[in-house]
């Protein structure tokens, strides 16, 4: 498997495919956020604009291939240890951007709450952010790996459908990264930081499942 995570992550770096969500990101995070603007606020901005930039980096990894790469690989290590690497390497990725998110929104940001009415600790909101990105980050992993193949083959039916499934998985309540990103949001009108370990928890189970459901379908279905 570490095998595999290397090639992966070769792959994705050489490709340069993970360039436009990367800068996407950046530039929603450079319009949305303000150097000064309390920093729980722009803590969950950033974690629930992760959520589609993970599902997107799944959709990278999957298709990333040459269908006579992939099929050399699965023969090689099993499709299922295949496609989990795939998975797996999309998901480090928007987490390392996550954290790298956090620590910048955290760096730039008040640490008070909203209306500047109370202090805030930076390293516990830090900390409560990071677990939100991480509940982002592992949600729309799920999102990606169920919308992409082996789910859905046809890029006019994957790509809305990740769209929505993203939108929905920031918006709908419920939803583990909802839960994340309105805990900070609510933190920072009361100033107590929340610690989401439960939407994280949950955000867990749900890639997990989805990982699982993802991997079956490769020693079903074709490339």
């Amino acid at each position: 498997m570490t095998a595999l995570l290397r090639y992966q992550a070769d792959l994705l770096l050489r490709s340069q495919r993970w360039l436009p969500p990367v800068i996407l990101y950046v530039a929603f995070l450079g319009v949305g956020v303000q150097s000064g603007q309390p920093v729980l606020d722009s803590l969950g901005y950033a974690a629930a604009g992760l959520l589609p930039v993970a599902a997107w980096l799944v959709r990278i990894c999957v298709t990333g291939e040459p269908d006579a790469a992939r099929a050399c690989a699965a023969a090689a290590r099993g499709p299922v240890r295949a496609h989990l690497a795939c998975l797996l390497t999309a998901l480090f990725a928007s987490a390392a951007l996550g954290v790298l998110a956090t620590l910048v929104m955290t760096l730039i940001s008040d640490p008070v709450s909203n209306g500047h009415r109370t202090r805030v600790p930076p390293l516990e909101a830090g900390l409560a952010g990071l677990l939100a990105a991480l509940a982002c980050a592992l949600l729309g992993s799920a999102v990606g790996a169920l919308t992409n193949r082996p789910v859905l083959h046809s890029t006019g039916r994957a790509v809305p459908a990740m769209l929505l499934a993203a939108l929905l998985s920031v918006v709908v309540a419920g939803s583990p990264a909802q839960a994340a990103v309105s805990g900070l949001v609510t933190g920072s009108q009361s100033g107590r930081i929340p610690v989401p370990l439960l939407p994280l928890a949950g955000a867990v189970l749900v890639t997990a499942a989805a990982f699982a459901a993802a991997c079956a379908l490769t020693t079903r279905r074709s490339p």
